[in-house]
């Protein structure tokens, strides 16, 4: 690239200023991450749309992190978003607005750009494939009050007995962190505010054989949902699914992770709405898995130096072990779809 081409995008695409960054945090935007060096501040060149920042404070030496901390964010055009280190909190923080004011001039004058990684613009499709149904909508209505999102503020999800390798792994987390419990629950934040998704359909007044045939089936739970919880859109839906993976992955959040689970507990449980009355919501929602899956287990990716001391942004091949809900809910939902007399195309395609 000429700069001339280079100094175009830098002045068109969003730019992330941080200010006070320690060395050796691992940071991350999107699909990717790197370890934080002496003379960091900030992201330049970032595509408009949504995007996922996320951060993990090191110690000294860099050999010990703290728990991720993560936030969603729509940049625009040519804007300038500012935030700064706050050391005794170990987070990033928002600036007043006539701070906001005077870096943001700074950096429209090119003085912080010597400071300011490039954003990779070749990884940026395969960040839109996991997040092109999150909007601006769908990040104000789930986000926790503050923005960010964090295991250490999930404390109470601790009593639940854990069922997965990757929610031991998230459990110990929490368990491990500098953060106690005493302080997470005293700080009097809630996580993120995800749909409700019952887990069995309960009925009064209906037959034993009815309601076992509704929770074999899922379709008008899954339509009830749909109307009452997302007004009708199934995009709706396929954003939360988004925004809990991107959450659960990147994030490192417990909470993100059930919500994901639920949700494709939810989609692969339905016998008739794929075939028949949501053949289109099927067709995206199974597209959205695969892309999921497919950068889960992609563990060949360069994401930095370093980066894997401390979050991990893949999946285990456990995740297809025959104890797992991914394998046991795909081994009953794929023939459904694959032996059915009559299929959407486009369904078929991606099964």
């Amino acid at each position: 690239m000429d700069q001339e081409a280079a100094l175009d995008l830098v002045k068109k695409g969003a730019t992330l200023l941080l200010l006070d960054v320690p060395q050796f945090t691992l940071f991350g935007i999107d699909t990717q991450m790197f370890s934080v060096g002496p003379m960091f501040k900030g992201m330049k060149m970032i595509p408009p749309g949504t995007h996922f920042i996320y951060y993990s404070p090191s110690s000294k030496e860099g050999n010990e992190f703290s728990p991720t901390v993560g936030f969603f964010l729509t940049t625009h055009p040519a804007e300038v978003v500012v935030r700064k280190w706050h050391h005794q909190e170990e987070r990033l923080i928002k600036v007043s607005e006539d701070e906001e004011g005077r870096y943001s001039e700074a950096v429209r004058r090119l003085e912080f750009d010597p400071h300011l990684g490039p954003y990779a613009l070749d990884r940026h499709g395969e960040w839109k494939q996991l997040s092109n149904y999150i909007t601006q909508n769908i990040i104000e209505r789930i986000e926790p009050i503050g923005g960010d999102i964090m295991i250490a503020y999930e404390s109470g999800l601790i009593d639940r007995v854990p069922i997965s390798v990757m929610e031991r792994r998230l459990m110990e987390q929490l368990k491990d962190s500098k953060f106690s419990n005493s302080e997470a629950e005293g700080s009097h934040r809630r996580g993120c505010y995800y749909t409700s998704i019952p887990h069995a359909v309960k009925h009064k007044g209906i037959s034993g054989e009815e309601l076992t045939a509704i929770n074999l089936d899922k379709t008008k739970l899954l339509e009830a949902i749909l109307m009452k919880d997302y007004g009708g859109e199934e995009d709706s839906l396929l954003g939360e699914l988004q925004f809990a993976f991107v959450a659960f992955m990147m994030g490192q959040s417990l909470e993100a992770f059930l919500q994901w689970k639920s949700l494709i507990s939810l989609l692969l449980s339905c016998t008739e709405a794929p075939l028949r009355t949501r053949t289109q919501l099927f067709s995206k929602f199974i597209r959205v898995l695969y892309s999921q899956l497919k950068h889960g287990f992609h563990k060949k990716q360069n994401h930095g130096n370093d980066s894997g001391k401390g979050i991990s942004l893949f999946l285990d091949d456990v995740w297809f072990s025959k104890d797992i809900f991914l394998f046991r809910l795909c081994k009953d939902f794929f023939p459904l779809v694959l032996e059915s007399p009559v299929v959407d195309g486009d369904l078929l395609l991606w099964v």
